[in-house]
C-alpha cells in the first residue's frame, strides 16, 4: 500500500487549513486507498534556516526526522492557506531546506482561503517553486474556498457527500501521477 505524507503548513494559532489536511488523512484510510501521515510544520517548529540539510553543521532530529519521512512518501499532498496572495513563510521554509528529496516527487496540492477563490493566487507561485526544484506537480488541484464553512476543526467536511466527490477525482489522479512515476521508462 501506499504511503502519503501529508504537510500542513499552516503555524498560525487559528488555522483553518489544518483541518483540510485531517480530512485527507481520513479520506485516503477510510477508503483504503493509502497510509497517510500529517507532518505538521506547527509541530515541528522549524527555526529559519541558512541552508539546505545538504551543508547545514548539525541539523537537528526534528530535520533529519523530515528529510526521511519526504524521502520515503511515494507522494506528498501539500495543504496550504494562502496569507497575502501567498503562502506561510513556514512551507517555504521547509521547501528550502530540502532539495534532493523533492526531485521525480508526486505531489498534488491543496490551496485554502477565507474568501471565495480558495487560495489561487498561492497555488500558482507554489506550483512554479516545486516545478522549479524538480518536484512532479500533479495537475489537479483541491482548492478550498470558505475554508471555515466547508470544515470544521476535526476534518470533518460540511457537505461531505460534495466534498468527498471533489476528493475522489483529485486523490485518483495523485494516486496514478504516484504508479506512473514508479514504472520504468522503456528504451527502443
Amino acid at each position: 500500500m501506499k504511503h502519503i505524507a501529508i504537510i500542513s503548513s499552516s503555524v498560525r494559532r487559528e488555522r483553518k487549513s489544518h483541518s483540510v489536511a485531517l480530512y485527507f488523512q481520513d479520506y485516503l484510510q477510510e477508503n483504503n486507498l493509502a497510509t497517510a501521515e500529517i507532518l505538521d510544520l506547527k509541530e515541528y517548529n522549524f527555526p529559519i534556516f541558512e541552508d539546505t540539510i545538504k551543508t547545514l553543521q548539525n541539523p537537528s532530529e526534528k530535520v533529519l526526522e523530515f528529510a526521511k519521512k519526504i524521502k520515503a512518501a511515494d507522494g506528498i499532498i501539500i495543504v496550504t492557506p494562502e496569507y497575502n496572495g501567498g503562502f506561510p513563510a513556514s512551507l517555504k521554509n521547509a521547501i528550502d531546506l530540502l532539495y534532493d528529496e523533492w526531485s521525480g516527487k508526486p505531489i498534488s496540492l491543496s490551496t485554502v482561503s477565507s474568501g471565495i477563490f480558495g487560495g489561487s493566487q498561492a497555488l500558482v507561485s507554489l506550483q512554479f517553486i516545486l516545478w522549479k526544484i524538480g518536484a512532479n506537480v500533479v495537475t489537479n488541484m483541491f482548492p478550498v474556498p470558505n475554508v471555515a464553512k466547508s470544515f470544521d476543526a476535526n476534518g470533518k467536511a460540511t457537505d461531505k457527500l460534495t466534498m468527498d466527490k471533489l476528493a475522489k477525482v483529485f486523490v485518483a489522479e495523485f494516486l496514478e501521477t504516484i504508479e506512473t512515476t514508479k514504472k520504468p521508462i522503456k528504451q527502443s
